[in-house]
C-alpha cells in the first residue's frame, strides 16, 4: 500500500511499491531443440550399445537357433526356451550356485569392509594412505594376473595354504578339486579381490559424517562402540546400501575366476549363471536358451538394483 512522506520544501512524495521479481520463463522450442541436439550423440550411443542388444537378446530368446548356423535359420518357438531353462537341472544348479556365491560374498565382504574402513579412518595412524592404496590395488590389478597367483595359492600339495594346514595336522580340503569346497574357494577369492574397492567407498562415506556429531557424543559420554552403533552405521546407511548393491551386481556377473580357475567344475560345483550362459551359447550352440538365460539375468539385475535403489533413497 502506497504511503505519503513529507519532504521539506518539496511537498509530499508518494513511495513506490517494489516491483515483483520477473517470472522464470519456460524453455522455448529453440532451447528444447538445442538440448535435444546436445543430447542426441549420447542417446544414439545408448540406443546402439545398450537398448539394441537388449532387444536383440529378447528377440533371439524367442527363437530356436544354433550359433553354428546362419541367423536366417532361426525358428520362432515363443517361450519354449524359457521353459527349457526352468526344466534343466544344469541351469537350475547354476542358479543355486549363483545365489550361494552372491549371498556368501555379500555376507562376508560388507561387514569386513566396514570394519577395515573404520580402522583406516578413525585412528590417526601413519601409513593409512599406503594401506588404502594396497587394498585398492587388488581391485585394479587384472583378474588374469590375480588368478595366476591364486592358482598357486590353492595348488594341492605344494601351495601355501596346504602347507599351513599340514603344519597343524589338517588335511587339504582340495580347494578347487573338491565339489564341496570349490565354490567357497571362489568366494574367498572374490572377497580378497573386491574388499579394497568397497573399503574405499565406505571411507568416502565416512568423510561425509560431520565431526561435530562425534564431539557431541563424546561429551555425552558415548564410547567408540556406542558411537559406531548409534552414529556411524545409521549415517552411513546410504553408502552401505550402495556398497551392497555393487557387491550383489558384481557377484551375480562373476565370470573370469570361474572360467580361468575351474571351468565350472568339478561336477558343475562352480557353474554360475554367467558361465552357464557362455557355455550354453558358445560351446553347446544353443543361442536361444542362452539368450533366455541372459534376458532373465538382466531382469533379475534390474529388480535387485531397483529394490536396493529404493532402500538407498529412503536411507
Amino acid at each position: 500500500m502506497a504511503t505519503t512522506l513529507d519532504a521539506p520544501g518539496r511537498g509530499t512524495r508518494r513511495a513506490r511499491a517494489p516491483h515483483p521479481a520477473p517470472a522464470v520463463q519456460a524453455p522455448t522450442k529453440k532451447y528444447r531443440l538445442a538440448a535435444a541436439g546436445f543430447l542426441s550423440p549420447a542417446l544414439v550411443l545408448i540406443a546402439a550399445f545398450v537398448v539394441l542388444p537388449m532387444v536383440l537378446t529378447l528377440w533371439i530368446s524367442l527363437h530356436r537357433w544354433s550359433m553354428f548356423t546362419p541367423i536366417t535359420d532361426m525358428e520362432f518357438v515363443g517361450l519354449d526356451n524359457y521353459r527349457a531353462v526352468v526344466a534343466s537341472s544344469t541351469h537350475m544348479a547354476a542358479v543355486r550356485n549363483t545365489v550361494v556365491y552372491v549371498g556368501l560374498s555379500a555376507a562376508v565382504t560388507i561387514p569386513l569392509a566396514l570394519l577395515l574402513a573404520l580402522l583406516l579412518y578413525f585412528p590417526q595412524l601413519r601409513g593409512r594412505g599406503v594401506v588404502r592404496v594396497l587394498l585398492f590395488a587388488t581391485y585394479v590389478v587384472p583378474t588374469v594376473a590375480i588368478v595366476i597367483i591364486w592358482s598357486n595359492v590353492y595348488a594341492p600339495g605344494y601351495g601355501p595354504l596346504d602347507n599351513l594346514l599340514a603344519l597343524v595336522g589338517v588335511d587339504s580340503p582340495g580347494w578347487l578339486s573338491n565339489p564341496d569346497a570349490a565354490l567357497y574357494s571362489l568366494v574367498i577369492f572374490n572377497v580378497w579381490q573386491m574388499l579394497g574397492y568397497y573399503v574405499v567407498l565406505l571411507v568416502a562415506g565416512l568423510t561425509q559424517i560431520p565431526e561435530e556429531v562425534y564431539e557431541a557424543a563424546r561429551i555425552d559420554g558415548a564410547g567408540p562402540v556406542r558411537q559406531t552403533v548409534s552414529i556411524t552405521v545409521p549415517l552411513l546407511r546410504g553408502a552401505l546400501v550402495f556398497v551392497l548393491l555393487m557387491a550383489v551386481i558384481n557377484s551375480i556377473q562373476v565370470f573370469d575366476p570361474v572360467y580361468l580357475l575351474t571351468q565350472g567344475g568339478p561336477v558343475d560345483a562352480t557353474n554360475v549363471l554367467s558361465f552357464d550362459i557362455q557355455r550354453t551359447a558358445f560351446q553347446n550352440g544353443l543361442a536361444g536358451e542362452a539368450s533366455a538365460m541372459a534376458f532373465s539375468l538382466l531382469v533379475l539385475l534390474a529388480a535387485v538394483a531397483g529394490i536396493l535403489g529404493a532402500v538407498r533413497r529412503r536411507a
